[in-house]
């Protein structure tokens, strides 16, 4: 803010006096104190008399600190004292000048007096996950040509009611119908109902040489997928690319009232999930792949400015990657042949978790079952032929190496690794297992349930999550100057700061708890239902990441319209008063959970 500015004038653009009708200045203006206050005085004390003012600073920096140790540094446009005026009790900090500070403040009625305006009293009022959870629906929205409301129920797209046939039918019989409804899939009656659609006729009748007289019940899909008429569309859609389907019935009080098509979807939003499905369906070819980054990266773009957050944008696109994957395996196996034992293709990271939502590197390894003479060239030939396909997809290399083309190995020498991460674990091999530990199938019919044992009664060797817990803490998020960060490191870095140490924290308490969850918030239900973290700190955690994640992603589609490389840095200027205090308070309510999960594990004694 400049310094230039009135005192009316800064107050006038500063959270939450902004939220203020006009009239509320009078009022402002006539409560208003100008105080000073030299470096290293004690503003407020820890336990001390109560606060009789709130306090906004114009010019400084004053440090919060609670039993001597440090736990913000609040800066330019910043308040304090109020939870003590709100409480009328002694302060939960000392605030103490940390520069010469110039502050304006205001006594305890004029402060109480303004409370009557209700978007400014929410400002003190509301708990930090609410506050966070506004902020992440706030924040704006990109460019689009998005014209559909991703929020509406999706039974509102449903045009017709459904068609039935009973299940004792033909294919032939079937087909009459279709034709002379005009429609593409056709409801078979029974419980559950089953469903055929044009695919079914093509891939599973006419490609497999069947006659007419074939019985329905041969090829259609039964028990249909189908969703209530009540579910957001952008659940809808995201149902539909996971579960790789076209047609999607349509439930009211447990019956279906009609079907909607992925063509229906696609006449709505030209940067549909589904569009991008059906080009993946038509691959036959690597190359055919070209494009699919810059394609991604419009529908992310069109479900972000649908007001999506980016846990479900995340789901999305990693359902689509994961379709992309399937694709490559098949073109693989039709070129090498079929695999001479079973195997399963697993990726990790953000991937894994299915929380991607730009292309980053590539994050994935094979596990095949029996230890063939013929099985590990096989697999390798696979493995480098995905691995390209990926590439040209527009997936850049994992620069640590952790693709398949490596990481390709019988199931009974992964089982060994992973005893050897939870038994005795160097510092390199408990990074892997940090890695891997977030590993999810995406194809192959391989079972790796020996694999999810081990991860999950790892949780039940506590050394072992002490040294977890320890790697947790290895990125703290900043709580220093914001404006040195601007002139010094061009912004803050919200992955190193605050994503990957939420992700690591959930991680440990998931495993705790002996969860099989994969993803950051289902890491964190699981650990309050378990009891391993409080509800109101999963809670805070699950409102931070989303802030935190969604904040990155509106600054990397940004950076993309520029043409220049996304990255993980937001520049503070590109934030608004407001998005600063809470990007703060989320690093507050970080660093807080970190050191609590320091004291849990004691982590200082380890060696």
């Amino acid at each position: 803010m400049e310094n230039a500015l009135t005192p009316l004038e800064f107050i006038r653009q500063t959270p939450p006096f902004d939220r203020l009708p006009p009239k509320a200045f009078a009022a402002v203006e006539r409560g208003l104190e100008v105080s000073f206050f030299p470096k290293g005085t004690r503003v407020l004390a820890y336990e001390g008399p109560p606060s009789q003012h709130l306090y906004l600073i114009r010019k400084g920096a004053a440090r919060l600190l609670r039993e001597g140790r440090e736990v913000l540094l609040l800066e330019e446009g910043e308040c304090f004292g109020y939870p003590s005026l709100l409480a009328q009790d002694a302060p939960s900090f000392d605030v103490v000048a940390e520069e010469d500070l110039l502050v304006y403040r205001w006594e305890q009625k004029v402060f109480r007096g303004l409370l009557a305006y209700p978007e400014f009293a929410q400002f003190f009022s509301q708990g930090l996950a609410e506050r966070l959870r506004l902020a992440s629906r706030a924040l704006n929205h990109v460019p689009s040509t998005l014209s559909l409301d991703l929020s509406m129920p999706v039974g509102k797209l449903v045009s017709r009611p459904p068609v039935f046939v009973a299940r004792s039918a033909s294919i032939g019989q079937a087909a009459q119908i279709m034709r002379q409804e005009r429609i593409s899939s056709l409801l078979v009656e029974g419980e559950p109902p089953g469903i055929l659609t044009d695919r079914d006729l093509r891939n599973r009748v006419l490609a497999e040489g069947r006659g007419p007289e074939t019985p329905l019940a041969e090829v259609m899909s039964a028990p249909a997928k189908t969703l209530s008429a009540e579910t957001p569309l952008f659940e809808a859609l995201a149902f539909m690319v996971s579960q790789g389907i076209h047609h999607l019935p349509v439930t009211q009080d447990g019956r279906i009232v009609g079907v909607i098509t992925d063509t229906v979807l696609m006449r709505q939003q030209t940067r549909s999930p589904l569009y991008l499905l059906r080009r993946l369906e038509r691959t036959r070819n690597p190359a055919d792949l070209r494009g699919y980054r810059e394609e991604l990266t419009g529908v992310v773009e069109s479900l972000m400015a649908g007001g999506l957050g980016a846990p479900a944008i995340g789901r999305s696109v990693s359902s689509l990657n994961d379709q992309l994957v399937r694709v490559l395996l098949e073109l693989a196996e039709n070129r090498l042949g079929a695999p001479p034992t079973p195997y399963a293709w697993i990726v990790f990271g953000s991937e894994g978790r299915m929380e991607q939502t730009l292309l980053t590197d590539q994050d994935n390894a094979l596990i095949y079952q029996d230890d063939l003479p013929e099985a590990r060239p096989y697999f390798a030939h696979l493995a480098d032929f995905v691995v390209q396909g990926l590439l040209q997809a527009g997936f850049p290399p994992c620069p640590g190496g952790y693709m398949a083309t490596r990481w390709h190995k019988p199931l009974t020498e992964w089982e060994r690794l992973f005893d050897r991460w939870i038994q005795q674990p160097s510092p390199q091999e408990l990074l892997e297992a940090q890695i891997f530990f977030d590993f999810r199938p995406v194809r192959g019919n391989l079972s790796l349930q020996s694999l999810e044992q081990l991860v999950t009664h790892s949780g039940q060797r506590r050394i072992f999550l002490a040294q977890m817990a320890r790697s947790a803490l290895q990125f703290r998020p900043p709580l220093g100057f914001f404006r040195r960060i601007r002139e010094e490191e061009g912004g803050v870095d919200l992955k190193k700061g605050g994503i990957a140490p939420i992700v690591s924290l959930a991680r440990v308490y998931a495993l705790e708890a002996q969860s099989p969850a994969r993803g950051t918030l289902e890491r964190l239900e699981a650990a309050a239902r378990a009891g391993k973290l409080s509800a109101e700190g999963a809670e805070n955690l699950a409102e931070a990441f989303n802030f935190l994640t969604r904040l990155r992603l509106r600054e990397q589609l940004g950076a993309l319209r520029r043409r220049e490389a996304p990255g993980n840095k937001v520049p503070l200027e590109a934030l608004s008063a407001l998005e600063r205090r809470h990007l703060k308070e989320a690093f507050v309510l970080l660093r807080e959970l970190q050191e609590a999960l320091g004291q849990r594990f004691q982590t200082d004694l380890l060696g």
